[in-house]
């Protein structure tokens, strides 16, 4: 038994945890629910997406230079169909760098023998510091594809060394395993033609391939995996991604363009120092300097979010890979927050110290260690008396309520304005599992995020590799020209 004392203790460390928790949970939905408000804002007003001619009418004559910057570290299940699509790319001129990490599988030998691959000698830019770089390659059959082979000094290393590399006045930055749609630099580039003067960065829908049929690096059929843990994340990037980058873009406080997809202007990039090496969260901590280093210069800027689909990444499908993914992301927001920590809710800053910031405390800080206090704490002083039995059921209703409803209707949303699967199946199948999600998967996801904030504690930095499926069926540069010219 417990006595009198102790009793009222507990009940006044349950009560100040209860407050904490509610405190916390009500600001988190609080955000939640104004980013859908804002997003559902932002998808009305929108310009039309425009098809693949239109686009080329409008934008192909002023459309400026643009290099495609892809680092690439043990991708060979991917890099030749992701390679293909960066070069099937409909943008009147553009330059394709991928950039081999220091591969220890056989990702350069793939592409020197699938793109002729021949050593030249290029200028080299030494403003930003990276690794050594062995040899510098130059393809035989499309002379806009350079391949960059250094040792391995982490991507924000790898993208340091393309930018010195880079001649082109825009940089189109993404993952060696991304698949970009054909007209993906025509959408992103609409923002630097309209507004030449402030866009600096634009950011744009990143789509899951996960069940998608793809053939030679083109997409045939929109598809939902098959894999439930695939299928959640599906609706984690319609809520995370789509909705909240769309919102905080139009209330000018986005602070992270996804490292998948991204465009910057080279000279913006270059005066912030490039990307952090050896960062475990190199694409926000670059955003977050491009916002401190403008915002001190009081220059005025835009970083806008473009909604329509640009491009496709893997996902993993393993609980073991998706933990260490999550447990690394976390580790790269605690990482940026905290040495940018005097930006946080600095009026100085404006919006993006204020709500950018504001968002990063409540959601990526305070948030992982809240929840699971609360799904610890509470069901004990529930048995233990100090906290009674309506109680705890308001507040697992709450809880798991909200969570089912920002998911739904992220996905609702989605459906209504872009209608990223058209099949009423698909779209069934992932309300369920945007259901099911909050009823074992979130409470293990924030798990994951406690041992991300373990490692950040411990200055660990480990970034493990994703088992990659690849693309589907693919064939070769030369193989395909040489089909071409049979069939001729």
């Amino acid at each position: 038994m417990i006595d009198g004392a102790v009793r009222t203790d507990l009940i006044f460390v349950a009560e100040m945890v209860m407050v904490l928790v509610i405190t916390t949970g009500v600001a988190q939905n609080a955000i939640y629910l104004f980013q859908l408000v804002v997003a559902a804002f932002e998808l009305r007003r929108r310009p039309p997406i425009l098809d693949a001619r239109r686009l080329w009418s409008r934008y192909a004559g002023v459309a400026p230079r643009i290099a495609i910057i892809a680092p690439a570290f043990n991708e060979e299940a991917t890099i030749i169909a992701s390679t293909h699509a960066m070069l099937a790319q409909k943008y009147p001129d553009f330059d394709v760098i991928i950039v081999n990490d220091g591969s220890i599988d056989t990702t350069l030998e793939r592409l020197i023998a699938d793109f002729e691959l021949h050593p030249v000698d290029e200028p080299i830019d030494l403003t930003l510091d990276h690794e050594p770089i062995r040899r510098v390659y130059r393809s035989s059959v499309v002379q806009r594809l350079m391949v960059i082979d250094k040792e391995n000094g982490g991507k924000g290393d790898a993208q340091n060394a393309a930018l010195n590399l880079c001649r082109a006045p825009l940089c189109c930055v993404m993952d060696g395993d991304t698949l970009l749609e054909p007209d993906a630099l025509l959408r992103v580039v609409r923002p630097f033609v309209d507004d030449p003067e402030r866009v600096v960065a634009v950011g744009a829908t990143i789509r899951i391939a996960n069940g998608t049929r793809i053939v030679d690096g083109q997409v045939e059929e929109v598809g939902v995996p098959k894999s439930f843990i695939a299928r959640v994340q599906i609706i984690e990037y319609l809520r995370s991604f789509l909705m909240a980058r769309l919102a905080w873009s139009r209330i000018g406080a986005i602070v992270l363009i996804s490292g998948a997809f991204g465009v910057f202007r080279r000279d913006t990039l270059v005066a912030v120092g490039g990307y952090a090496r050896g960062s475990m969260g190199e694409d926000l901590d670059v955003v977050i300097r491009l916002h401190r280093h403008l915002r001190r210069e009081k220059q005025e800027y835009r970083i806008p979010f473009v909604p329509d689909p640009v491009c496709w990444t893997e996902v993993p499908e393993q609980l073991s890979v998706l933990a260490r993914q999550r447990s690394r992301w976390q580790n790269g927001a605690l990482e940026c927050f905290f040495r940018h920590r005097g930006m946080a809710l600095n009026p100085r800053y404006g919006r993006v110290g204020i709500a950018g910031f504001g968002q990063m405390l409540i959601v990526d800080v305070l948030g992982p260690i809240v929840e699971v206090l609360g799904y610890l704490t509470l069901p004990f002083f529930w048995y233990i008396g100090a906290l009674n039995t309506e109680s705890l059921l308001i507040l697992t209703a709450l809880v798991f309520g909200l969570g089912t409803f920002n998911s739904v209707a992220s996905l609702i949303l989605a459906e209504l304005e872009l209608r990223p699967y058209p099949r009423a199946r698909d779209v069934l199948i992932l309300g369920t599992a945007a259901i099911l999600e909050n009823f074992g998967y979130r409470q293990l996801h924030n798990l994951w995020r406690l041992r991300g904030y373990w490692h950040f504690l411990r200055s660990k930095k480990h970034w493990g590799e994703m088992p990659r499926t690849g693309f589907g069926q693919e064939e070769s540069l030369v193989t395909s020209r040489n089909r071409q010219r049979s069939n001729a």
